[in-house]
C-alpha cells in the first residue's frame, strides 16, 4: 500500500515522466488486486485486462490534466469498479474464475493430502462468498485489499456505516458456513 509519501507524490506535477512514474509504480503495486477485483465483479479474464489497462490510462490522463488524487488507491478501484460494471453488462454472460487461475493459487510444495483438504476448504470458501449478496462481496474485497470504510464507501457510493453493516453481516455468514 502507498506510504504518505507517495500518496503525496500524485499531485499534479509538470514533469510528464514524473507522472508517467508515479502511474508505473501504481500500476506495478496494485494491478493484480484491481484485475481480482474486476474478475470478482464478474468480468471474463480478457475483459477485467483491459478494464485494468484502462484504469490506469485514465489515472494517468487526469494527473496530466493537472487534477490532485488525494487516495490513488481508493480512486483507482473506484473507477475500475464503475469501468467493471458498464463492461459486465456488455459480457453475454458470467463466467467462473478459470482453473488455470485456481490451480496457480495452489502450493506445489505441499503433500497431496494438504492440496486436497485446501482445495476442499477453498471451494466451501468460495461457495460461502457467492451467497453472499453483490454488496457485501464488493465490501470484502475492496477491505481485503486495504482500503478503509469511508473509502470503500466512496467506491461504492454508500456510507461508511453501511459498509460495517455489509462487512459485518458477511463475516458472519461466512463464519457460520464454514464452521
Amino acid at each position: 500500500m502507498l506510504g504518505y509519501a507517495a500518496k503525496r507524490a500524485f499531485e499534479p506535477e509538470r514533469s510528464r515522466v514524473n507522472v508517467r512514474e508515479q502511474v508505473a509504480q501504481l500500476f506495478e503495486e496494485a494491478r493484480d488486486d484491481v484485475y481480482r477485483y474486476l474478475l470478482m465483479l464478474g468480468l471474463h479474464p480478457p475483459q477485467a485486462q483491459e478494464a485494468t489497462q484502462e484504469v490506469f490510462l485514465r489515472l494517468y490522463a487526469t494527473l496530466r490534466k493537472g487534477e490532485a488524487i488525494e487516495s490513488p488507491r481508493a480512486w483507482v478501484f473506484r473507477v475500475a469498479h464503475n469501468l467493471g460494471l458498464n463492461t459486465r453488462e456488455k459480457q453475454n454472460s458470467y463466467a467462473p474464475l478459470e482453473p488455470e487461475f485456481e490451480a496457480r493459487l495452489s502450493s506445489p510444495q505441499r503433500d497431496p493430502e494438504q492440496t486436497l483438504l485446501d482445495k476442499e476448504r477453498l471451494a466451501r470458501v468460495g461457495r460461502a462468498i457467492q451467497d453472499l449478496s453483490e454488496q457485501q462481496r464488493r465490501c470484502l474485497f475492496l477491505r481485503m485489499e486495504g482500503l478503509r470504510y469511508p473509502e470503500i464507501g466512496a467506491i461504492l457510493g454508500i456510507g461508511a456505516s453501511t459498509v460495517g453493516e455489509f462487512l459485518q453481516r458477511a463475516i458472519a455468514r461466512l463464519r457460520k458456513e464454514n464452521s
